[in-house]
């Protein structure tokens, strides 16, 4: 993918546009001992244009998440002890979703067992799009098989360490390897497969595999994944279908890298700085408005 293509998939806004036209995401994250990811994605999500965009956190994240998120919805669920979503947050995380179009879970969700209960449980029940990162797939370790019920709608996004777990078996780490395994997770499964690395690799069932050619290895450090699936998030809710919606969001989250990178380096490169260069990145991809 080039500019051009990205603007040829991506399309602009209309000027009659509202904010319905660009989807309300439900953002599920974060846990006492993650508080970062859920800012890093909701952030993500609003620079890359998502309509409406809630966060839900366990109770003890709210105070924290309601301050510093401004311009997203925050929703508080019962928490177990350690800060962690618990079982008793089913009920109303289920209800919620009925108003929703998009749910993007796992960052920083922590790994207590009842969280992972329950993130078996909600993607399970919920019919549609989604994307699942982090704690969200450590929760399927041993249960892949899960992933064939959940849709060609659904969106998975591990590094090769997640996806290790996931599935068994040891990632390839060589680009014909990388390529090849993603291809067949995503035809076995029927999801789609992205797996995050150098030269991150896009897989559906039926589609050519992409291999993303944006980003540098500023991007190899925490929140960079928490970043990643905002974007992908936010382009399902604006009505991208799944695979078109990762392999954008791969390519502008990369671009967004590469235009940090020139003013911090790749050593100091950070995921906010990401975020701070996803409006430089989507300038240099803007196709004129329609009316």
């Amino acid at each position: 993918m080039n500019l051009k293509d990205f603007r040829r998939f991506f399309p602009p806004r209309k000027a009659a546009s509202h904010k319905g036209d660009f989807g309300k995401i439900f953002i599920l994250a974060g846990s006492r001992d993650f508080p970062g990811a859920p800012y890093l994605a909701s952030m993500a999500a609003l620079r890359a244009g998502a309509g409406l965009i809630t966060l839900g956190v366990p109770e003890q994240l709210y105070p924290i998440m309601a301050y510093k998120l401004a311009e997203v919805m925050v929703r508080q669920f019962p928490g177990v002890n350690n800060g962690a979503l618990g079982h008793q947050s089913e009920t109303g995380i289920l209800s919620f979703l009925k108003t929703q179009n998009v749910l993007a879970i796992g960052p920083g969700l922590g790994t207590h067992s009842e969280t992972q209960r329950l993130i078996r449980r909600v993607v399970l029940a919920w019919p549609g799009a989604k994307v699942i990162d982090a704690d969200g797939l450590n929760a399927l370790k041993g249960n892949a098989s899960i992933l064939k019920k959940l849709g060609t709608s659904t969106i998975i996004t591990p590094h090769p360490g997640e996806a290790g777990r996931l599935f068994n078996e040891t990632v390839p780490a060589d680009d014909a390897g990388r390529k090849k395994f993603a291809a067949e997770k995503a035809a076995k499964y029927g999801v789609v497969v992205v797996l995050k690395g150098h030269h991150t690799v896009v897989a559906a069932r039926g589609r050519d595999v992409y291999v993303n050619k944006t980003g540098n290895p500023g991007l190899a450090t925490g929140g960079s994944g928490d970043v990643l699936t905002g974007i992908v998030a936010a382009f399902l809710g604006r009505g991208l279908e799944p695979f078109r919606a990762a392999q954008c969001a791969v390519f502008i989250h990369g671009l967004a890298a590469d235009l940090a990178v020139k003013k911090f380096g790749e050593e100091s490169l950070a995921p906010t700085d990401v975020l701070d260069f996803l409006p430089e990145a989507f300038k240099k991809t803007s196709n004129r408005r329609k009316g």
